[in-house]
């Protein structure tokens, strides 16, 4: 009995010391940060909090800070929307808030310079939308959209008000009573001189059920929908 029970307490003993040095390599690896980019539980758990994070820092930007400071502030948040749509690669909120500040960073910087930042816009959104056009309410239709009527034409850029407006209009099918997607539809309507039209969807932004956590890009929006209406009111 004793010469089969010492190799067995043995190899027990070994077992248990092998999964202690197992789990501690494993801590080890999460804690220094290996493998960060692609782990199930900050695909699973973090993308959203990261995602608020940008959405905030952004709005305080375009909506809180003096004109003259917004084009190094939004550069700055570029390099920090990239890291966070490298870490949660294959996240399409990710790509679409990517997309949002780098094109607020090319409406600040201007003139021919911007357009490759705008380029760099529509490829972010373009690939959201091919891992989920309905994420986030559909932004990524609505956001590529008022790039393809802010931009210029052909032969300079990809501009194209057509193909806004069928963006903008799957934009409202999937958040018919968003403040953004109503907003930037009453936009182009006015761009393109349907001013009665126009009215109906800046009416509807005015009337946008509030977002969560969204309380500074709400008020600035309303503001902007209103300044618009006046706009239009006065021709």
């Amino acid at each position: 009995m004793t010469s089969h029970s010492t190799p067995r307490h043995r190899s027990t003993t070994a077992n248990g010391a092998s999964r202690r040095r197992l789990l501690g390599a494993i801590a080890i690896a999460l804690f220094s940060g290996i493998g960060m980019a692609s782990p199930l539980i900050a695909q699973a758990g973090g993308v959203e909090d990261a995602v608020a994070d940008l959405q905030h820092d952004w709005e305080v930007i375009k909506y809180q800070t003096p004109n003259a400071e917004r084009e190094k502030r939004f550069e700055a948040l570029a390099a920090k929307a990239h890291q966070v749509s490298e870490t949660y690669a294959g996240r399409s909120e990710a790509l679409i808030w990517e997309g949002i500040i780098t094109a607020s960073w090319a409406g600040d910087k201007g003139g021919l310079g911007a357009l490759g930042l705008a380029k760099k816009a529509k490829a972010l959104y373009e690939s959201a939308l091919k891992i989920d056009p309905n994420a986030l309410d559909g932004s990524a239709y609505t956001s590529l959209a008022v790039l393809y009527y802010k931009v210029p034409g052909w032969p300079v850029s990809f501009g194209d008000k057509d193909k806004a407006r069928e963006l903008l209009q799957k934009g409202l099918t999937l958040n018919p009573k968003g403040i953004d997607p109503n907003f930037f539809y009453g936009e182009l309507l006015a761009e393109t001189d349907h001013r009665d039209e126009a009215l109906t969807y800046l009416e509807r932004a005015l009337q946008a059920p509030p977002r969560p956590g969204r309380q500074i890009s709400d008020a600035g929006r309303r503001d902007e929908v209103r300044a618009l209406m006046a706009k239009i009111k006065a021709h």
